[in-house]
């Protein structure tokens, strides 16, 4: 039996990257409250290049003076909880990948983040091998 749990934390992020117990690691990994979680089914571009970089920023920003709530799927990758999370309610995934900065990770996501993917972000961002 999978066990699934909610994780719930309301606080807001600073335009900082780290304030108020939530710190952006990256596109699709924040901490909440000292817990990692792995955005599940977000495939974003990794720091040491100038998408990741601006990813996270974007990241960052966006988050800025939002409350947040994760749903964790009691799954871990590496230190990671896998999970949703929403920033007042909006899925983060979501925004991210709608925004242009991740693509849909579509073995992990089940496709439903698909319809979101830009054009840019295609052809600029490198699919992730896991996520094909």
């Amino acid at each position: 039996m999978k066990k699934s749990f909610l994780f719930v934390v309301f606080f807001s992020l600073s335009s900082s990257a780290w304030a108020s117990g939530i710190k952006v690691r990256d596109a699709d990994t924040i901490v909440v409250s000292g817990t990692p979680v792995r955005l599940q089914g977000v495939d974003a571009p990794e720091l040491n290049t100038r998408a990741g970089k601006e990813a996270r920023r974007w990241m960052v920003n966006y988050l800025s003076d939002r409350n947040v709530e994760c749903s964790l799927s009691g799954e871990r990758s590496y230190d990671r909880y896998i999970g949703v999370c929403f920033a007042d309610g909006h899925d983060i995934g979501a925004e991210v990948i709608a925004a242009g900065h991740a693509l849909d990770c579509q073995r992990y996501s089940g496709g439903r983040y698909s319809h979101l993917e830009t054009p840019a972000a295609r052809s600029r961002i490198r699919r992730a091998k896991y996520c094909r």
